[in-house]
């Protein structure tokens, strides 16, 4: 059980993993994400569900490394077993037929993105996806974006692909020229910000999954705790979705880099062991 079937290096911090997960394949929706813990010991960290194989029973993971956890995990080879493996939680995205449909993923945000893009389309809607990425060699899941939208744009903050420019930029250009019914941002914090205050610029309802920092992910501890519209929500039981316009992305933001200082010694630390 919750044994690794595959592995694949999208770049040197990125893998994707598929884990034998039967059940929580059946259940899973676009928007639900699972926990996972490494060890008897180890610490319980959030993956949003990139997609799923009922019939093969498996579930889709991407993992960026960017602490002890989440090296660990990329660390395991096809065979291995993930200790713990819990889920589906979370809210799923409402899914429903609105028009057109804007979508922007930024880095290792275009995975969860994935089935919520693959959703909309299948629903019958007109689905523009941008992706950003700060080069070109970190985009990641393109020819699976393109399959479930109708056009795909790129910007990379480089312009090694695509056109040269952030997320927001891509996003003026479509809203601009035809009308949007729905927007969906995932990404780094900062560029769900910036993303939602693009599209309040012109009245567009817009969803943002949010990354937080948690724990036990059923809403126990309030370590993902977040303000929308002025009230405390938790992401993992609430979210992870909210109404972009309405979260208080800067207390968000501050809340995840409250722990940056011990992450680093514990990763330094964990490296220094191998």
């Amino acid at each position: 059980m919750n044994n690794i079937v595959s592995k694949e290096h999208f770049s040197e911090n990125v893998v994707k993993l598929v884990v034998h997960a039967p059940e929580i394949a059946k259940s899973r929706k676009p928007g639900h994400f699972v926990m996972i813990k490494i060890g008897k010991k180890g610490e319980r960290i959030p993956l949003t569900i990139a997609g799923a194989d009922i019939k093969a029973g498996t579930i889709d993971l991407v993992i960026q490394i960017v602490g002890v956890t989440s090296h660990k995990l990329t660390a395991l080879n096809v065979g291995d077993e993930i200790t713990d493996l819990a889920g589906p939680l979370g809210q799923a995205t409402h899914i429903e037929k609105v028009g057109t449909v804007l979508a922007a993923g930024g880095g290792v945000g275009t995975a969860p993105l994935l089935p919520i893009v693959e959703g909309f389309k299948k629903a019958g809607n007109r689905v523009i996806t941008v992706l950003a990425a700060r080069n070109k060699d970190l985009l990641i899941l393109e020819d699976q974006i393109r399959k479930y939208s109708d056009e795909v744009i790129i910007m990379t903050d480089d312009g090694s692909y695509g056109t040269k420019g952030l997320v927001t930029h891509g996003m003026e250009e479509v809203i601009k020229r035809e009308k949007v019914d729905l927007a969906i941002t995932i990404g780094p914090a900062v560029m769900m910000k910036f993303a939602a205050l693009t599209t309040k610029k012109f009245n567009i309802k817009t969803l943002a999954s949010l990354n937080t920092i948690m724990v036990d992910g059923t809403g126990m501890c309030g370590a993902c705790r977040i303000t929308v519209g002025g009230k405390t929500k938790f992401v993992c039981v609430d979210g992870p979705e909210f109404d972009a316009h309405q979260v208080d992305f800067d207390e968000m933001l501050m809340r995840l880099s409250a722990y940056r200082e011990e992450e680093a010694v514990a990763y330094e630390k964990h490296m220094a062991s191998l």
